[in-house]
């Protein structure tokens, strides 16, 4: 799952000539659903809008507060062109989840979205018209989010790799039996008269906050 959300000063949309929803200051969210979204992706995605930092505190600090900090309004609008792929020039929209199907999953992120927040605060367009989204970005600020995607860390070739040399390594210390270490463990050891107890503290303290 995709989402594009702007800071606003004010944002609405405009189907056939009439305008179907708008909101003052808050952020609009362009929502791209893919076909391998599920409910994980869906909640994931509702915590991260609800908690993105991108507007002042009451001092002026900078990238401070949410949305729902503010008390600001949302307007969210389903766009499966965020999931593009581009074949040369042309664009292909494979990676899209079907508009029955999508449709579906985008009212079940309004509903959470709303579960999570004060639902009046909550707009969005109208799901596969051709809308007109008029947006007066605040900044500009604009933050691209993404959801995890699903097995990331068994499809990703570094990860795998890394995995492998895990467990070769595990396999070569089986085949060595016990370990130097746990031989020098079993080995009475002299008492070093030269090391300082004033290091030792040192080193403890390094390690500690």
């Amino acid at each position: 799952m995709k989402a594009v959300v702007q800071r606003v000063a004010r944002a609405s949309v405009t189907v056939g000539g009439e305008q179907i929803s708008a909101i003052g200051q808050g952020i609009c969210v362009l929502l791209g659903i893919s076909l391998e979204d599920t409910h994980k992706e869906l909640e994931h995605m509702v915590r991260k809008i609800l908690n993105l930092r991108v507007f002042e505190d009451e001092s002026g600090k900078h990238w401070s507060k949410s949305v729902m900090d503010k008390q600001y309004e949302v307007l969210c609008v389903s766009q499966f062109t965020l999931q593009c792929v581009l074949k040369g020039n042309k664009p292909d929209f494979h990676l899209a989840m079907p508009t029955e199907q999508a449709e579906n999953f985008y009212n079940s992120f309004l509903e959470q979205l709303r579960k999570a927040y004060r639902p009046e605060l909550i707009k969005d367009g109208k799901f596969g018209a051709y809308m007109q989204v008029h947006i007066q970005n605040d900044g500009p600020v604009t933050i691209e989010l993404e959801s995890p995607a699903p097995s990331a860390a068994t499809s990703d070739p570094k990860q795998l790799s890394k995995l492998e040399k895990q467990q070769q390594r595990k396999e070569k210390t089986r085949a060595k039996g016990p370990s130097e270490s746990s031989k020098e463990r079993n080995v009475p050891r002299k008492e070093d008269r030269s090391a300082s107890s004033g290091a030792e503290g040192d080193v403890s303290s390094e390690r500690e906050p």
